[in-house]
Parts: structure tokens; sequence; C-alpha cells
């Protein structure tokens, strides 16, 4: 029989025991891309799932199926119009200018048509370590000795550590102090099922992607649920609510309150080109209709043409004083393709504007400092609470640095239990298997400095389930494996903790057999968690 979502199987991973919606069979495919099927494949698969009627002398177990698929095809196109009214969108690769000019080239975000199921003691457990983690950025941000002599070797052959660090060194020389500090973070966890724990990938403290357009695939699913949940078997009310974006406007606001310059803007340091302008656009709409700030959006190459420090360290950007600057680029080496880049960031860096992140902040995020911090006794140099550490190093996958030739040796031997990350932050950068084993014998024989440009991480095995997904319009089924990013917001004005909140979750999910997970950079789509007693 045919269904509405097309089905791809990429490698044999046994779906987990009550995955999502028992779909109908699937039809074998040949193993392709993450990608729709074909136009003329996928005409057929729709008329075929519309029809809700069973032909004579079908089976009562087809029918049935018959009928799911055509409620399947009923949702993808109800989702498909619930995206479009509700700005769960994002700029069309096909459209040049998609990228530059808001309104021109829109498609609906990528997204999985229902939600993944989440144990939910492991979500109360991720929620939980938000504050933790938050405090542990600020703690970490002042300890300036700590955060030069971890990454001293990694500046010695990545040269864009070197930049970030050359700055922090500036403003270290100067004793520049950020009385104001402002943390809009998100730390993304797996399930692993070899160890049935909840392991944190990365914590992200820059450009933390995805606040506006998370919460709304939650919404678009307890939609969905609301009008599907009884034939289906499922509960909207399992979905949690996802208050990210609203929460992040609002920490960008109480933070420019108490830069407390009535007159003053938000300043978003973005991308030339960003396709993803909307989720951005969605913090911008809720800051001027919650608190009536008004927020200017440039690049680094416009902050240097533009940009001016003033005597009193007040920071001007077209004649507008800035209280806030929120980088939603300067994470990447890309992003600074001259010097004039460079020097925007130092601009910015040098003045009194609450900067999210400071440098300090974006260089805890790093992952040599994650691997830092879950050595033994180090993170008792940054926090007091015993339970709170606990909490943390329970959530630490192993990290290790490419010194411990023990680890070394068992990763060649076997690669697929390991990842080697490199110091950068987006999709499409750790190395896996094989590759993972021939860049370690290189590095080996090169026997160099480059070592400290990785870092070694135990892989996660999250169980796989079979997920319908859609993207372009199309639906196609596939096993996948999903990745959840907790949201925290952090705002301190010297002594006083003015927020430090858990603000809300992404979820990703994607195709079991890609090894990366952005949304962004095309390797996954949005979702949101159905929590479970399980």
């Amino acid at each position: 029989m045919s269904s509405s979502c097309v089905s791809h199987h990429h490698q044999a991973v046994r779906p987990r025991h009550g995955g999502r919606l028992p779909l109908p069979s699937p039809r074998s495919a040949a193993a392709s891309s993450f990608a729709p099927p074909a136009p003329r494949r996928r005409r057929a698969a729709r008329a075929a799932a519309m029809s809700a009627e069973a032909a004579p002398g079908v089976a009562p177990a087809e029918e049935a199926g018959q009928r799911r698929a055509a409620v399947l095809a009923e949702m993808v196109e109800e989702a498909a119009v619930w995206c479009a009214v509700h700005g769960l969108v994002v700029g069309d690769r096909a459209d040049p200018r998609s990228g530059t000019v808001p309104g021109v080239g829109l498609v609906h975000a990528p997204f999985s048509l229902l939600p993944a199921r989440f144990p939910a003691s492991f979500w109360k457990q991720a929620c939980e370590l938000a504050p933790i983690f938050n405090e542990l950025v600020d703690r970490v941000s002042l300890d300036g000795e700590f955060l030069q002599a971890a990454l001293s070797r990694t500046k010695q052959v990545d040269e864009f550590t070197a930049r970030l660090l050359e700055i922090h060194e500036k403003m270290k020389a100067i004793n520049k102090k950020e009385d104001i500090r402002l943390g809009l973070h998100r730390s993304d966890y797996m399930l692993d099922s070899e160890t049935n724990s909840l392991l944190q990938i990365e914590l992200n403290t820059i450009s933390s992607s995805f606040p506006g357009l998370g919460s709304l695939v939650s919404e678009l699913h307890r939609t969905l649920l609301n009008h599907y949940g009884k034939v289906l078997g499922l509960d909207s009310k399992r979905i949690p609510r996802n208050w990210a974006a609203t929460q992040f406007a609002e920490a960008l606001g109480k933070a420019w309150a108490e830069y407390n310059n009535d007159s003053a803007v938000v300043l978003m340091v973005v991308q030339p080109e960003e396709r993803n302008m909307y989720d951005q656009y969605w913090l911008v709409s809720h800051l001027k209709e919650s608190y009536g700030v008004t927020t200017i959006r440039k690049t680094l190459a416009q902050v240097e043409a533009e940009g001016q420090v003033l005597t009193d360290g007040t920071l001007v950007i077209d004649g507008r004083a800035v209280a806030v600057v929120y980088f939603r680029a300067g994470y990447a080496p890309a992003d600074y393709p001259s010097e004039a880049e460079w020097r925007a960031r130092l601009l910015m860096e040098q003045s009194s504007a609450i900067k999210c992140p400071s440098i300090s902040y974006h260089l805890v995020g790093t992952k040599k400092i994650q691997q830092e911090l879950a050595k033994p006794n180090v993170l008792e140099r940054f926090l007091d609470n015993k339970e709170d550490i606990a909490k943390l190093r329970k959530s630490f996958a192993g990290l290790w640095s490419l010194d411990n030739e023990e680890i070394v040796k068992s990763a060649i031997e076997k690669p697929d239990l390991f990842v080697l990350k490199p110091q950068r932050e987006g999709g499409g950068n750790n190395i896996y298997g094989h590759d993972l084993r021939d860049m370690l014998i290189k590095l080996q024989k090169e026997q160099g400095e480059s070592l400290a440009a990785y870092i070694l991480m135990q892989r996660i095995f999250p169980k796989a389930s079979l997920t319908p997904l859609v993207r372009g319009g199309d639906c196609f089924e596939d096993l996948t494996i999903s990745e959840l990013g907790i949201y925290g917001a952090y705002l301190r004005n010297k002594d006083k903790v003015i927020l430090n909140n858990q603000s809300g979750y992404l979820m990703r999910t994607k195709v079991s057999s890609s090894n990366e997970g952005g949304v962004a950079a095309g390797f996954a789509v949005l979702d949101s968690i159905l929590l479970t007693d399980e």
C-alpha cells in the first residue's frame, strides 16, 4: 500500500519501543539522502493516501492503514498552512534574495509532523540544570586567568580562538569590568540508550538560535493533536509549553532597562545573508510590543563602518546609543572575512553596552572549556553547592584532550565510540568513524601543537524511532534521533541576580544516519516533545 509519507531507510536501527505514531507499514525504498521524494512519486503517494475508501476486498488492517495514511496527508496540509499563517518560516534557498530581503522567498521551516516522546523524568532533569549552567558560565567568565591558561595551547593552532583570546587579553589589560552581564544560553542533550542517561552534547553561549521558531513548533504540534489526538492516541496536554521567544525577549528587555537610557536601542549583530531571519524577528517583535524597545540589525562590517565609542564608553551606531549588543553572528571564522569585522568586535567589547555574550562568556562556550570543566575538581573552583556540582557531573559525557594517549589509542581502535570535535560552532564540523581514525593517526604523526585544536568526546547512542518529517511541503518517513536543547537566560547587575531561568526548549530531530544536527545547516528538522511516564 502507499503512504502519504514516503519511507526512506538508511540503516538498520531498531525503532524504540513506543515510538511516535504507529504508521502504516512502510514500503521498501532504496537508501537516499535526507530529501523529499521525486514529484511524480510524491503525487502518487499523496493521491493514494487521500483516498480513505478501501478498495473492494481489502483486508481490515490494510483499510485501517489507509485511513491513517489519509489522516497523515490531511495533517501535512493543515500543518503547512499553520506554518504560513503563524510565521513558522525560513528563507528559501532556491531564492537568492531570501537571505537578505525580508518577506521574499519564504518556505515553512522543516518540521516533524508529530512530537517526539521524551521521558518526563529526563525533561525535569534537563530543566533543573539550566540555572546551574547559567551560574557556572558567569563564574567561569570572571576567571580570566583560567580562560587564558585553558585555551593557551588551542590558540597556537586555532587562529579563530587566538583572535578571540587577543580581544579578551586587551580587556584584561585595561581591567574592563562588565557590571551588567547577560547570557542567553542553550545546553544541548541526548538520551544515551547504552547508559539510560541524559548526556550533554555542548553548551552554547553565543547566538543560541531558534527560540522564535522553536516556540512555534510546540504550538503547531498542540494544534495538530487537538484536532487529531484522539485518532492517534496522543494527548496535546503532554506537550510542555515553550515560551523561549518571550523569555529571551524579556531578558533582553530587562537588560535594556538596567542600562537605563530610554533612547538607547538593542543592536542585533547578524550575518550578511540570513535565511533564519524570521526566528530573529520574533524576538524583535516581542521586544517592541512588550517593552517598547527598538532593535536595529547590523552586520559586523556595518558596525565597523557606522559605529563609534564615545569618551564615556557609549557605543553609538548611526547616531543611536546602544544599550545591548545581541550577537546572532560572530561565532564562526566565516563571520570575519576581513580585519573590519575583527575591529567591529573589539569596538563593541570596549564599549559600555551590555554584550550578549561578552568576550569572556563567548570563550566559556568553547569545546576546550567544556572539556576542562569535566576534569576532576575543576567545577569546585567555580561552584560551592555540592548538590549542583553532582547534577552537572551526572550530565557530562566523556570528554578528553588529545594528550590522553590511552583514549586516543582507544579511539583509533574503536572510532565509532567517539566524536572528534574542533573549536567550532554550528553544524557540520564534527568528525566521525573512519575519518576520525584517519585524522587521529595524522595528528599523531605530526606530533605538534595541532592536537590542541580538537577534543575527543564519548559518542552518544540515542534510540531511533520512525518519524514523519516534512520539508518543502513533502512528507517522508525515516528512522530518526533527537537532540534536546534547553534555553537559559541569566542577567545580573554587579551583585544582584535579576534573572536566572530555564527559558524554554528546542527539539531537533534528524535522520539517524546523519552525523550532524543543525537545522539551519540543513541536517535536521524542528520538533517538540511529548512527555511520557516511562
